[in-house]
């Protein structure tokens, strides 16, 4: 585990079967039982659909991912062929999969206490589920990629050259992964439909519409009040980060 967490180079340079099949293996777990929090809302069964459906998202979009990054790690001059980026974009849906384990407790509770399928704010609350949740895996996608930042530089030798290859597995999981996702649903389960593993049309549509479609939902929800409220908290809030990221580095010079 500490291994995973706190890669080294020769672990992408030579990545081992064993070491391989370990990390895959706690994506899944991480990944699992996080999915089983986020289909609970809607019943339990649902949240063991998306304990099945959450890791086989991660595996399909490195299925398909891993070829473009390991011509991406190339054509960059990473020097990441394919089965070293395969490796190092595994051990990052790993970290991602063990952040959202570790939140599991939280959205569970979550789960259990906001407004259910049945009551008449189901819909409201389905539409606030869905974006808590796509916040939580976006942030523990970012964290998880980013993990991998300071080893990509120790093995490119170039910062401009590791960002770019970093920059490129963010918005190529990102844009895949979030496909799927739609492809596969549902993982909340609308309240108005009956619970499913897959929907009868799953190419109708796309991710980001309907999340648009959520979005403007909850904001038809709230009033002026705190629409400048949560404006002013996006705005301000990007700046106290950075105030405090340049405190702790002064304070370790």
């Amino acid at each position: 585990m500490r291994d995973l967490l706190t890669p080294t180079t020769q672990h992408i340079r030579a990545p081992k079967t064993a070491a391989i099949l370990r990390t895959a293996l706690i994506a899944a777990a991480g990944f699992g039982v996080y999915g089983f929090t986020v289909g609970y809302w809607r019943s339990p069964l649902m949240g063991c659909y998306v304990a099945v459906k959450m890791p086989l998202l991660v595996a399909l979009t490195l299925a398909c991912n891993g070829l473009l990054n390991g011509l991406l790690g190339l054509l960059l001059g990473s020097g990441l062929g394919f089965k070293q980026s395969l490796h190092a974009l595994l051990s990052g849906f790993a970290i991602t999969g063990l952040i959202l384990a570790s939140v599991a407790p939280v959205t569970f509770f979550l789960a259990l206490n906001i407004s259910g399928p049945d009551s008449q704010n189901a819909t409201t609350s389905h539409s606030a589920y869905l974006l808590t949740h796509v916040s939580l895996i976006a942030i523990a996608g970012v964290a998880g990629v980013v993990k991998l930042a300071k080893l990509l530089e120790s093995y490119t030798e170039s910062r401009t050259i590791s960002r770019a290859t970093l920059t490129a597995w963010i918005a190529g999981n990102a844009f895949l992964g979030c496909q799927f996702s739609w492809v596969l649903r549902p993982f909340f389960g609308s309240p108005s439909l009956e619970v499913a593993f897959l929907r009868e049309n799953p190419m109708r549509g796309n991710f980001y519409e309907a999340v648009w479609r959520s979005f403007e939902r909850v904001i038809s929800e709230i009033d002026l009040m705190w629409m400048v409220l949560l404006i002013l908290l996006g705005i301000i809030m990007p700046i106290f980060l950075f105030h405090i990221r340049n405190q702790i580095k002064k304070a370790k010079q």
